[in-house]
């Protein structure tokens, strides 16, 4: 049983997408992220970061994982499902999940900052961000012309991607190139 501490963004979901996916035995366990229940000392000693998700597997002698990219790869593995085995497969998989870790993620992240958090509305840093989100679609754009997935077979990288482009109107990042 693996126990998921969440709350609904981009990052959550991944998780919980994949324990679907993968039809893994699960609870809920919400973290108000916006009352900063992801400082407390309780959550601190599952996640020295103090960023959700986290999980505990109960499974494994209470054995927590936090980040999500480290989650996903944690679970990816105790399942043998939807990662490749081997090096050679395994490394197919995985450049496309630090591209979203490294990339899509943390453009996103700040895009939606910039354009509905953020107390002064900045154009140069919104279109710096939508810029590179744009440009961050068009390489999976490009690596999705001749297949469904974007390794071939359906994976932890399509999940993880997934998860973050799907919000692309949230941030209001259009689609299609304009010129400034």
């Amino acid at each position: 049983m693996i126990d998921l501490y969440i709350d609904a963004t981009p990052n959550g979901w991944r998780v919980s997408v994949l324990l679907e996916e993968l039809g893994m035995a699960y609870t809920t366990c919400h973290v108000d992220i916006m009352k900063g229940a992801q400082k407390e000392a309780w959550f601190l000693k599952l996640c020295p970061n103090g960023r959700i998700p986290a999980i505990v597997d109960r499974d494994n002698a209470d054995f927590a994982v936090f980040e999500s990219g480290a989650i996903i790869l944690y679970l990816a593995k105790k399942s043998g499902q939807l990662l490749p085995q081997g090096t050679e497969g395994e490394s197919r998989v995985t450049p496309w999940l630090m591209c979203q870790m490294a990339g899509i993620g943390p453009m996103m992240g700040q895009s939606n900052v910039f354009y509905r958090y953020f107390p002064e509305k900045l154009p140069s840093m919104i279109q710096r961000y939508h810029n590179e989100c744009r440009r961050l679609y068009d390489v999976l754009a490009r690596q999705l012309t001749e297949r469904d997935d974007l390794c071939d077979d359906y994976s932890i990288a399509d999940i993880a991607n997934w998860c973050w482009v799907r919000i692309y109107l949230a941030c209001s990042i259009r689609t299609e190139r304009r010129e400034t």
